[in-house]
């Protein structure tokens, strides 16, 4: 027996008062083309995709085990219908740990947990000298590497420095082998980003946040990005990116994707909680090392999504940004999108963009 549920439906050919029928994938959805302006009915949108996910509920990423459940779990409530859990940079044996705990949850998404559609491997191929709030594990690598770490969970999403010694070749090797490569924690310069594009990587990591800026003589990894990315992360807490560069980057960057960078810290009260080896405060709405250093975030996906509309976008536009971008980048073409076949993930919201409702693979949570 399908379920269904009524309201402005949010499909790739724009909005419609109407039905959605369901089990686990929609199986129709009926109704006529309407302006969701002119009625009072609840917003029905495609669920949310968070593919830079490092922790929540108290819980973070590298401690392994059922952490990443946990996790889960608590960016579902929020309507992160799939997600990546992101690695720190930090010893092999940390990544492991991880990485195991990582295939567990992709391999079974129990009731209440979001999608885990593998692992962000965010580090350690990264620089070291611009390790933001990562810890100082940074090394090279080779495709051996990686696949021995491939072994552990579905890597979906790796970030390079492609400035290191070797890496254009390593970005190269992991586009070829099906990985989604973005540039990220980088000193490289603009050369150097043209060049790692050229190469297959597809994305920049947390766009403005730990890589060179943008200067009118010197682009940077920044200009490279503005100039000729297709895709890119972005965190739009409102603390990691001035709404100005926002703008910027949603003029330039036609399939900019929100994500969250969440941590441990999300869903709990202000204090001390940890982001890999590191210890973070959490307080006055950031999160920060004890220099001052932004650590990650306690966005969610709910609050990237009116963060959006506050920022001028359409519902549809901003929408869009949270889920179909993020799709549409990993070739998730079931996923991030209202229409027949597609798995049944998606958000109810009222008038006010507050979360009423929360279907993951048609369970309602």
């Amino acid at each position: 027996m399908s379920d269904a549920i009524k309201g402005n439906i949010l499909t790739p050919a724009g909005w419609i008062h109407g039905e959605i029928t369901f089990n686990q994938r929609i199986a129709a959805i009926s109704g006529a083309s309407a302006d969701p302006a002119l009625n009072e009915a609840a917003y029905i949108l495609p669920g949310f995709i968070d593919l830079h996910v490092h922790g929540g509920g108290g819980k973070d990423v590298m401690e392994g085990g059922d952490a990443v459940r946990t996790i889960a779990a608590i960016h579902a409530k929020h309507g992160t219908t799939s997600m990546l859990a992101t690695t720190m940079t930090a010893p092999p044996e940390d990544i492991d740990i991880a990485l195991k705990g990582i295939g567990a949850a992709a391999a079974e998404r129990r009731k209440g947990e979001a999608r885990v559609l593998g692992a962000h491997l965010e580090g350690p191929f990264i620089n070291s000298g611009k390790l933001g709030a990562q810890p100082p594990y940074a090394r090279s690598a080779k495709l051996a590497d990686v696949r021995k770490l491939e072994e552990l969970a579905p890597l979906r999403v790796i970030t390079v420095a492609p400035e290191i010694a070797g890496h254009q070749e390593l970005v190269k090797e992991l586009s070829d082998a099906g990985m989604r490569v973005q540039i990220g924690h980088t000193l490289g310069t603009y050369e150097d980003g043209v060049a790692a594009l050229a190469q297959g990587a597809r994305s920049f990591t947390h766009l403005f946040n730990a890589m060179p800026g943008l200067h009118h003589r010197e682009p940077g990894m920044v200009g490279a990005a503005l100039a000729h990315g297709t895709y890119a992360e972005l965190i739009p807490d409102l603390l990691h990116v001035h709404p100005g560069a926002i703008r910027t980057a949603l003029r330039c960057i036609p399939n900019i994707y929100c994500v969250t960078d969440s941590t441990s810290a999300t869903g709990m009260p202000d204090g001390e909680y940890m982001l890999g080896r590191h210890k973070v405060m959490k307080c006055m709405g950031g999160v920060r090392l004890p220099d001052g250093t932004l650590a990650g975030s306690t966005l969610t996906m709910d609050q990237a999504l009116r963060n959006l509309v506050g920022l001028g976008l359409d519902l549809a536009d901003a929408s869009a940004r949270v889920s179909t971008y993020a799709a549409d980048y990993l070739g998730l073409s079931e996923r991030g999108r209202l229409a027949p076949g597609a798995f049944a993930d998606f958000v109810v919201l009222d008038r006010d963009l507050n979360l009423k409702a929360v279907y993951i693979e048609g369970e309602l949570l």
